[in-house]
């Protein structure tokens, strides 16, 4: 991730009067068409879990790592395309992801073993890691300063987008083959078409990238000056591209490589890993241990327990995708107002309170025939609770952590700080997602929500304690 922590201020400047929205525009909307791949890419494992046991004749374990398998891949992806975006270009790993999507949604949808299957999806995940860092990244590089925020705000609507299309298109899917495990066109499974139909979008991704340009901040540091002035020309108009280029060109003489060991400070005592970085690594992995993705990849599962059937948990799938999206929209809007320290604050005690009332739900519930019933009363509870739920968590931490990570670092650390808490957030991710069926069969429903609920209350006081504000902050005043 060498140039990325500078690259906002450095490409765009607040009073560009010349600036082409519309290509600026056209450029975000492909860029996070990689956000709406990764959400996808990652909900559409929700529906396809009686298929994979179906299928591989697997058990609560081998089901939680099919399921989880993506994740491995995304923590190296995330923690490798910054330095290969670096040598190769930001479009040009883009487009390998593009096609990294279209490799996996055919080759988990043909999988006839678990070791295929896993091996599919862990490519998957080096294009869903990718994406995760590389789309914001090359926003905030062709972007005006006085509206970066607000645009890269639209890469975690488009995750959520992605999700909902995912849930939208297992339901439509296994709604027309009467069943996710049942045969549907050509005689395949429905589960293996839910996995096929994201060859379309992904395919749309691969041909956008060939209309928008590479980033300008890549095309200076690799000494390409008249292709970046090019680009800046088109995005800002000819003297601003000028002054641009010169800018950038000034701040790369004065960066240094990027190295791990920057985020290890020298003191009186010895060394030791900065504070700063510390708080990053533990934002990042406490917006896995509130259990969302349990709700992206296990929603039906999940209501199916509750004695839902499995068309109307698809249906309270699409419910929650749509409920996130207005979230994220309302996230986007405040922001900036509000700030994001107080946003964290309210997600932390809503989604204590809303995922405690599931897990007490769940506590009242009897078993029959193998499976958990609720009564009217506390069915409702847990579904309202559960909505509740990622609404405040898209509300706050969905949108807020990833914000908050781009802008806490200081500009010397910022790739490599970058790096190793997005690496951090997707190995969380997996511990949470391969426990969850381990605990469904041992601690149950109730003893899982009420760990989540735990660690959402224990956010809360990590946020009052250690995160700072960083709204309307300066990127170079940022200190750790």
């Amino acid at each position: 991730m060498a140039h990325f922590a500078a690259s906002g201020p450095a490409t765009a400047d607040a009073g560009d009067e010349q600036a082409n929205h519309g290509l600026i525009l056209l450029i975000v909307a492909v860029a996070t068409i990689g956000g709406f791949m990764f959400g996808y890419d990652s909900g559409v494992i929700n529906g396809t879990v009686d298929g994979l046991q179906k299928a591989f004749g697997s058990d609560s374990v081998g089901t939680g790592f099919n399921v989880a398998s993506i994740l491995l891949g995304c923590a190296v992806g995330a923690f490798a395309a910054g330095r290969l975006a670096d040598r190769w270009g930001r479009r040009a790993v883009m487009l390998v992801s593009a096609l990294l999507f279209i490799v996996t949604a055919w080759g988990a949808g043909a999988a006839n073993s678990s070791g295929t299957f896993v091996f599919a999806r862990f490519i998957g995940g080096l294009a869903v890691g990718a994406a995760s860092v590389l789309a914001p990244a090359y926003i905030s590089e062709v972007t005006p300063a006085n509206i970066r925020g607000r645009l890269a705000s639209i890469q975690q609507i488009m995750i959520i987008s992605g999700l909902t299309g995912a849930f939208l298109g297992n339901y439509v899917i296994a709604h027309a083959a009467g069943g996710s495990t049942e045969p549907f066109w050509w005689g395949f499974a429905a589960w293996r078409w839910m996995f096929w139909v994201q060859v379309i979008p992904a395919g749309l991704f691969l041909l956008a990238l060939l209309l928008i340009p590479e980033s300008p901040r890549y095309l200076v540091a690799k000494g390409r000056l008249a292709e970046a002035e090019q680009v800046l020309t088109r995005l800002f108009g000819e003297r601003a591209a000028r002054r641009k280029v010169a800018e950038i060109s000034a701040s790369l003489a004065g960066d240094h490589q990027p190295r791990l060991s920057d985020l290890v400070e020298k003191t009186a005592s010895g060394s030791r890993i900065r504070p700063i970085v510390w708080a990053g690594l533990v934002l990042a992995i406490f917006q896995q241990l509130v259990g969302i993705n349990v709700v992206f990849y296990y929603g039906a599962v999940l209501w199916q327990a509750v004695g839902f059937t499995e068309g109307d948990a698809l249906k309270i799938n699409v419910l929650s995708g749509v409920l996130s999206i207005l979230a994220c929209i309302v996230a986007m809007m405040v922001i900036d107002k509000v700030g994001r320290k107080p946003l964290l604050l309210i997600g932390s005690a809503g989604m204590a309170i809303t995922l405690g009332a599931m897990a007490a739900a769940f506590s009242t519930g009897t078993l029959e025939g193998g499976s958990l019933h609720l009564s009217d009363t506390a069915g409702l509870i847990a579904l309202v609770s559960a909505n509740a739920y990622a609404v405040l968590f898209n509300l706050s931490w969905g949108t807020v952590m990833w914000v908050m990570l781009g802008e806490m670092f200081p500009n010397q650390i910022r790739g490599s700080g970058l790096a190793v808490s997005g690496f951090a957030q997707w190995i969380a991710n997996f511990a949470i997602t391969i426990s969850f069926p381990v605990l469904l069969v041992s601690v149950g429903l109730t003893g899982a929500y009420g760990f989540y609920a735990a660690s959402a209350l224990v956010s809360f006081f990590f946020v009052r304690a250690l995160v700072k504000e960083t709204k309307g902050r300066e990127l170079e005043d940022m200190q750790g």
